[in-house]
């Protein structure tokens, strides 16, 4: 027999590309935070990798993963906002953390260049219909 059986050779392959289909999506890093529910749609994905703030339950304050001083947060994201052709970023804050400061941080973000801001929440929470009762 002169020929060589490629089944086997699929077979492997075929695991292998399942293994990274499914391991591919948790290796993203992030920041953990329990973010509030709600029933919005998502926004369309883009080219350029998204820009995220986030707040953590403590009230820390960081770019993509990188903590940073409330008192260096404009500064910082107006050097960014020089080397980025969009002007869109993403906010993401705990549900414990105050709305004071989502709006002072939300501020820094406009103040630091940035006029799109959209806020992350998880998708499947209840709608905000008004029927709470008050």
């Amino acid at each position: 027999m002169a020929e060589i059986n490629v089944t086997p050779m699929v077979d492997v392959m075929l695991v292998l590309l399942i293994i990274f289909m499914v391991a591919a999506p948790l290796l993203t890093v992030g920041v953990p935070v329990e973010l509030p529910k709600t029933a919005a749609s998502s926004l369309p994905s883009e080219a350029e990798e998204p820009l995220a703030v986030t707040i953590t339950a403590e009230g820390v304050v960081m770019i993509q993963t990188t903590e940073v001083p409330m008192d260096e947060l404009i500064n910082r994201l107006r050097a960014i906002a020089v080397e980025r052709a969009d002007d869109r970023i993403f906010l993401r804050a705990d549900g414990a953390v105050p709305y004071q400061t989502v709006a002072q941080v939300m501020g820094a973000l406009n103040r630091g260049g940035f006029s799109s801001i959209g806020l992350v929440t998880d998708s499947g929470g209840p709608a905000m219909d008004g029927a709470d009762g008050g």
